[in-house]
């Protein structure tokens, strides 16, 4: 009998990134600002700059999810390797079409990290780095904080990057810079106001994809 009576072991595609990016629906962010904010996301995943970061470094895991109060987070989109153009638009496609889930609940930035920790350890491939990428226009005003979160949940070796919307008092820039922005090469992009959330998002995803050489440059 030729050949090996062992089973071959399962090969995972290699991935060098997983991503996941969680948006915030609290009740600061009304309809209009909500639709910047997946069709800015959609629209930066979609820019040419964007793809072919993707593609060159080999294609990278990624899910979307919206967040809010204590217990509403829901999925955008599930977990998805990206690795080709119709990859990449496709699930932006998805992100664009999302109907919100909630609405008018308050701000619990702890519990929405809690939740993408446990998503990014429940993630179907193993990847090289682990990227929570959290946007949002205000500081946790329910529940535990991030402090809490980074504690209790498993962030070895997860970086969490926020993209900041600011205006609104007090200062969520400040609070995402102190007390989100987490892990190796950690940074926070800010956005002046949701109109310019797609050309921060695009900024930030570079960053994220091509990784800790980009992203010292905080």
């Amino acid at each position: 009998m030729t050949g090996s009576s062992q089973p071959q072991a399962f090969a995972q595609p290699i991935c060098g990134l997983s991503l996941l990016l969680a948006l915030d629906v609290s009740s600061s962010v009304d309809t209009e600002e909500f639709a910047l904010q997946t069709g800015g996301l959609a629209g930066a995943l979609r820019d040419p700059q964007v793809r072919q970061a993707i593609r060159e470094t080999g294609g990278i895991q990624a899910t979307a999810l919206e967040w809010s109060g204590r217990y509403q987070q829901a999925t955008i989109t599930p977990w998805v390797l990206l690795s080709t153009d119709a990859d990449i638009l496709a699930f932006a496609g998805r992100i664009e079409a999302h109907q919100r889930v909630f609405e008018n609940f308050p701000t619990a930035l702890g519990y929405a990290l809690g939740h993408a920790s446990t998503r990014l350890r429940n993630a179907p491939l193993q990847c090289a780095r682990a990227v929570i990428d959290v946007s949002g226009d205000g500081v946790n005003n329910e529940g535990f904080g991030p402090d809490l979160a980074y504690r209790n949940f498993d962030f070895s070796n997860v970086t969490v990057n926020g993209l900041v919307i600011q205006g609104a008092d007090p200062d969520p820039v400040s609070y995402y810079q102190s007390e989100v922005a987490y892990g190796p090469g950690a940074f926070v992009i800010v956005a002046a106001e949701f109109e310019d959330y797609e050309t921060a998002m695009k900024q930030k995803l570079l960053r994220e994809i091509y990784g800790a050489s980009l992203a010292r440059n905080n």
